[in-house]
């Protein structure tokens, strides 16, 4: 009987796919069995330290480097797509943010965070919209910031609510399709990503007081949930968010 949970043989593109969650997916799903095609831009050092993780244990990732908020860099993935063949789904875990109290955010912050966290996501959906297989799946990578305030977090917050709503809509408009669109929603996750954040240390403590594991929730933990929603397993799961924080969304 065929393993419902497999992803073996499938082919997926993981934005922002060499740093943090996105590294964690692309490696979940290539020791999986699945080929990926994982996305960057400029960290060429945390590229280059996948590929060689990739090359001692044999696993079929393939990087590209594209801009995902230019013209040029999305007829680099569409160019990639046609080369490998039908796209079994793609994760978008690429996102960008400013972390500033009110009186410092300017629109240019607003257009710069939604260029990658949002516009991208819609451009590659219409871009490779006839390129998916049939039962292809998409996953949004969310946070809690989308639906509960979080200190700084205003821009990115507001980008990851539109990616949720957004998600939902189209969600519903490819289901006739045959393809799926979820949401992923990790809680705090200790990822380099803290590094921009204002009393980093001081949040990490209360997030892992907040969780009745006490620590955080693990990239690979992430990454198995994407590969659950990615998979047949999920098949009857359509805009769904699925959350993964340990439990911490449960406290008080």
């Amino acid at each position: 009987m065929k393993d419902p949970f497999s992803i073996a043989g499938r082919r997926f593109l993981i934005t922002g796919g060499t740093r943090g969650i996105g590294r964690a997916i692309s490696l979940q799903f290539a020791r999986a069995g699945a080929t990926v095609i994982a996305n960057f831009v400029r960290n060429t050092e945390q590229a280059e330290h996948l590929m060689s993780l990739s090359r001692e244990e044999s696993l079929d990732i393939r990087l590209l480097r594209a801009d995902l908020t230019s013209k040029k860099g999305m007829d680099q993935v569409e160019s990639c797509i046609e080369e490998l063949g039908p796209l079994s789904g793609f994760v978008h875990c690429a996102a960008t943010g400013i972390h500033k109290p009110l009186s410092e955010l300017t629109t240019r912050h607003l257009e710069w965070i939604f260029a990658l966290n949002v516009q991208a996501f819609l451009g590659l959906v219409q871009r490779l919209r006839e390129r998916f297989e049939i039962g292809a799946s998409i996953v949004a990578v969310s946070s809690q910031g989308a639906l509960q305030a979080v200190p700084y977090y205003t821009l990115v917050g507001a980008s990851k609510g539109a990616l949720d709503s957004m998600a939902r809509h189209l969600a519903v408009e490819l289901a006739p399709e045959g393809i799926r669109v979820n949401i992923l929603a990790p809680g705090s996750v200790l990822t380099t990503a803290w590094d921009s954040m204002p009393e980093k240390d001081q949040r990490i403590n209360e997030a892992r007081k907040r969780s009745p594991l006490g620590h955080l929730v693990t990239p690979e933990e992430v990454a198995l949930a994407a590969q659950f929603l990615c998979s047949d397993a999920a098949q009857g799961m359509i805009g769904h968010r699925l959350v993964v924080d340990g439990g911490a969304g449960i406290v008080q």
